[in-house]
């Protein structure tokens, strides 16, 4: 299974290039913006996706899961791909449109139209999409936290060894960071709202708080090898920690059995990982863990790299935009990593860095005990 077309909408802005530059640039998509702060009267930062998109798609929420796909369809046209007559449809999400729900369930909601009450449906964004491009396959929507992007990409697998699909869209769509959701992150320690991403978020290094959270919709055209793709899914692997509601098993049991299935899944061997895309939230749960599994399972071998102090943490959305990064940076020979800026792991890279033709185990972490990994090998 390839990716042969990619499309996003991110706090950089709406489109691939322009999220490419973005990341390469290596500044943080996040903004100070109004209300963001612990005290709502104060501002705090977040990587919000701006407007941009076309209002005749509804919401920015409509408006964004249609443009990620529209534009990774488009994508995948132009390298030489064309789609069969059983196109499948997975769409990641968590919150849905957020911001409606919250128009909808405030003093405003009783003068909402129909139209205008559908667009909450969690079905409608998916409808859309597969009315817009004529998509006649299996449709369904999957949720797992933060780790939702990589079960989308798990569930094409499995729908091309079932032989239900001829190609399979997946779009990972969250633009829920409401101020009022951003704080609740920030009251738990998770996130970081009074300094700059890069200051506050740091993977792997010395003094990270946690995360900035992020906006995005991304979508990717996934296929059996025709046309000029990006990269190749080479297998992986989902389980669950059965633990807690928000914290990570102590032990790391399950996130190290995840990625050695992940691994076997793949047909590789954990030598064949070159790079180690991390879930990367700079919580110091999340880095204990990443940190641990590097070690045990690979031996600390692999180059580390973690998106989220450029994009943000786009929570149901982030492992598609870490993905993306991945998948781009095979085709244009770096990889988009942030700049390092305190003492760090020594395998962390610092800054945009060569991306060879090596292998990439991508991992997310989920709330609830949810872990992925994706292992991603260059195009054929």
């Amino acid at each position: 299974m390839t990716i042969t077309g990619i499309g996003a909408v991110t706090g950089y802005g709406w489109g691939r290039e322009t999220f490419w530059e973005g990341v390469m640039s290596g500044k943080s998509a996040a903004r100070f913006e109004p209300g963001y702060g612990l005290d709502p009267a104060t501002g705090g930062w977040a990587a919000l996706v701006p407007e941009g998109g076309d209002p005749a798609h509804g919401t920015r929420y409509g408006q964004a899961v249609l443009a990620a796909v529209g534009e990774a369809f488009a994508d995948a046209r132009a390298r030489g791909w064309e789609p069969g007559s059983r196109v499948g449809l997975v769409h990641a999400a968590v919150l849905g449109d957020v911001r409606h729900w919250r128009d909808f369930s405030g003093p405003g909601g009783a003068e909402f139209r129909g139209r205008d009450f559908l667009r909450l449906l969690p079905s409608t964004p998916a409808s859309v999409v597969t009315q817009a491009f004529g998509f006649t396959g299996p449709v369904i929507g999957v949720s797992a936290a933060c780790s939702s992007a990589n079960v989308a990409i798990l569930q094409a697998k499995l729908w091309f060894a079932a032989d239900l699909v001829d190609d399979v869209v997946c779009v990972a769509s969250d633009l829920s960071a409401t101020p009022e959701l951003v704080r609740q992150f920030a009251k738990l320690g998770a996130a970081v709202v009074d300094v700059e991403s890069l200051q506050g978020c740091r993977p792997f290094q010395e003094g990270s708080r946690g995360f900035s959270v992020g906006e995005a919709a991304v979508g990717f055209v996934l296929s059996r090898g025709s046309g000029r793709p990006y990269a190749t899914v080479l297998g992986g692997a989902m389980n669950s920690e059965a633990h807690h509601v928000v914290s990570v098993e102590p032990s790391h049991e399950r996130i190290i059995d995840c990625a050695r299935r992940a691994l076997a899944d793949a047909g590789v061997g954990a030598a064949e990982i070159d790079f180690f895309n991390a879930h990367g939230t700079g919580t110091a749960q999340c880095d204990r863990a990443e940190r641990d599994l590097l070690t045990r399972v690979f031996a600390d071998r692999p180059a580390v790299y973690s998106m989220k102090p450029l994009a943000g943490h786009c929570q149901s959305a982030s492992g598609a935009v870490e993905l993306a990064a991945a998948a781009l940076g095979y085709e244009r020979g770096v990889i988009a990593a942030p700049p390092a800026v305190a003492p760090a792991h020594p395998r962390l890279l610092n800054g945009p860095s060569p991306a060879g033709p090596g292998l990439t185990a991508k991992l997310s972490l989920g709330m609830g005990g949810n872990n992925s990994m994706v292992i991603l090998g260059p195009a054929a």
